[in-house]
C-alpha cells in the first residue's frame, strides 16, 4: 500500500498532522466563495443567446469556469459556435496535467477515478496541493469539489432564471471572487525566485494581452511564461559555467597542472627507454626478454661475418 503524501512530504520534511475540520474549513471557504459566481455566468449565458436548459447543462457536464465563459462571451460577442468551441476546449486542457499531478497525491480507486476527473479544476487542485497528507489531501479535493459542483449549479440555474432581474453583477463583484480566492492560495507556494518570477509574468501577458485577444486567449499565452523563464534561467546557468572557465589554466589546458600528462617522469625507466630508445627497466620478465633477443641478434649476426 502506497504510504502517504504530498508534494510537502516528498521533499523530505516529516508532514504535520492537519485536523479535518480545518482542511473542510478551508475547502467550504473556496467552494462557497468561487460557488457564487456562478450567478455571473448564468446572467452571462443567458445574454449570449443560450436557453436555461442549455446554461444548466453547461455547467453540469463541462463545469469549468474559464471555458465556460470563453464559450458564452465568445458567442456573445458574434463569434461562432464551432470558434467558440474551440478555444473553450484549449483553455480546459489545462486540467489534464491537473489530472496527472493529483492521480499521484490522491491515489483514489480506479472505480472513483473517473468520477473524481470531473472534479479536477482550479480551485480543487489548489486546496490538495498545500495538504501535508494523503488524507488531507482526499478531504479537501472532496469537500471542494462538492462544494463547488453544487453551488456551481444552483447559482448558475438562479442566474440563468433572474437574469433580468439582477440586472449587472458586475456591480456585485461576484465575478472578481474566483480570482481572488485563487490568488490568496497560491501566493504561499511561490516560495523560489524562479516561481515567483514565472506567477509575475503570467500576470503581465494575462493582463496585457487582455485588451488586445479574444477571450481566453490571454490565459493560454500567459501558460508559456513558466517554459520561457525556465530557458531563460538554464541558458544563464550554462553561460555563468563558461564563464567561470575563464582563466582557469586547469580548466584550460588541464596538462600544465599535471605534467605527467607530457610525459614520463625525468629519470624513471620509462624516461630512460625514451632517451636511449631501449625497453623500459624494472620489470623481470621484460628484461629476460631484451636479453634473449639481444643474444638472438648476436648470434644472428657472428654467423653473418663468417
Amino acid at each position: 500500500m502506497a504510504t502517504e503524501q504530498t508534494a510537502l512530504t516528498e521533499t523530505g520534511a516529516a508532514p504535520e498532522p492537519k485536523p479535518d475540520s480545518a482542511v473542510i474549513r478551508d475547502a467550504l471557504g473556496v467552494g462557497v466563495a468561487v460557488g457564487l459566481s456562478g450567478f455571473a455566468f448564468g446572467v452571462t449565458s443567458a445574454g449570449s443567446g443560450l436557453s436555461m436548459l442549455q446554461t444548466c447543462v453547461l455547467s453540469l457536464l463541462v463545469f469549468t469556469g474559464a471555458s465556460q465563459f470563453a464559450l458564452v462571451g465568445a458567442l456573445a460577442a458574434g463569434g461562432s459556435p464551432f470558434t467558440a468551441a474551440a478555444g473553450a476546449f484549449f483553455l480546459g486542457v489545462r486540467n489534464t496535467f491537473y489530472g496527472l499531478r493529483l492521480s499521484q497525491l490522491l491515489d483514489l480507486p480506479r472505480a472513483v477515478r473517473p468520477f473524481a476527473a470531473h472534479w479536477v479544476i482550479d480551485e480543487t487542485t489548489a486546496v490538495t496541493l498545500i495538504q501535508p497528507t494523503r488524507r488531507a489531501a482526499r478531504i479537501g479535493f472532496t469537500a471542494t469539489g462538492l462544494t463547488l459542483y453544487v453551488l456551481w449549479n444552483i447559482t448558475t440555474l438562479l442566474g440563468a432564471l433572474g437574469a433580468e432581474a439582477l440586472g449587472d453583477t458586475d456591480a456585485w463583484g461576484l465575478d472578481a471572487a474566483g480570482p481572488a480566492v485563487f490568488l490568496a492560495l497560491l501566493a504561499p507556494m511561490l516560495r523560489t525566485t524562479t516561481e515567483r518570477a514565472v506567477a509575475g509574468l503570467a500576470v503581465v501577458l494575462g493582463l496585457g494581452l487582455l485588451p488586445l485577444l479574444p477571450g481566453g486567449v490571454p490565459v493560454l499565452v500567459a501558460a508559456l511564461s513558466a517554459p520561457l523563464v525556465l530557458f531563460l534561467k538554464g541558458r544563464a546557468g550554462r553561460g555563468a559555467a563558461r564563464n567561470s572557465t575563464v582563466g582557469d589554466p586547469v580548466a584550460e589546458n588541464p596538462v600544465a597542472e599535471n605534467p605527467v600528462a607530457e610525459g614520463p617522469v625525468a629519470g624513471s625507466p620509462a624516461a630512460q627507454s625514451r632517451a636511449t630508445g631501449n625497453p623500459a627497466t624494472g620489470n623481470p620478465a621484460t628484461e629476460r626478454a631484451v636479453t634473449e633477443n639481444r643474444t638472438a641478434e648476436n648470434r644472428t649476426a657472428e654467423k653473418e661475418d663468417r
